[in-house]
């Protein structure tokens, strides 16, 4: 996977995470390191999996650990209760992923990449078992206030 490939994908994630966290959680995320993975299998036990079809095809799946999940779902959802946050946490970020996703989407868009997006899947990996497409990942590491939120891209 050559360097510019990886920034072309890269960057659209990183630049529409940013956006997202800043307006929707005011808070800033910090760009950890970047690695190259064999696969994309999440890191923590919240992931949220999105499929890229279009003239570029692949998956996005973030992960985190469920009480940065839990903190966000509190930061969105100010004197909820515990039993609403477990339950809603899901609807969440799916939303948060759907949004990170659909910017970065806008972002290839004017770079003139046609690309579409299937509605996220929001698992415990500890409950519940994913498939993961075996193709090298591009793995992001972004932290904020709430913790650290793992981005991994497989695109091509």
């Amino acid at each position: 996977m050559s360097m510019m490939m990886k920034a072309e994908y890269v960057n659209p994630f990183l630049e529409s995470a940013s956006l997202v966290f800043r307006d929707m959680l005011g808070t800033e995320l910090l760009r950890g390191k970047t690695s190259i993975k064999n696969d994309g299998t999440p890191t923590h036990e919240i992931a949220m999996i999105l499929g890229i079809t279009g003239n570029v095809t692949g998956q996005i799946i973030y992960s985190m650990n469920k009480e940065t999940a839990f903190k966000l779902v509190r930061k969105l959802m100010p004197g909820v209760d515990d039993g609403t946050v477990e339950s809603e946490y899901k609807d969440v970020l799916g939303e948060i992923a759907n949004m990170i996703t659909g910017n970065a989407i806008n972002i290839f868009l004017t770079n003139d990449k046609d690309l579409d997006v299937t509605v996220p899947q929001v698992v415990d990996t500890r409950i519940q078992t994913i498939r993961v497409s075996k193709n090298p990942t591009l793995g992001l590491n972004l932290y904020s206030r709430f913790g650290m939120l793992e981005v991994n891209i497989m695109m091509g």
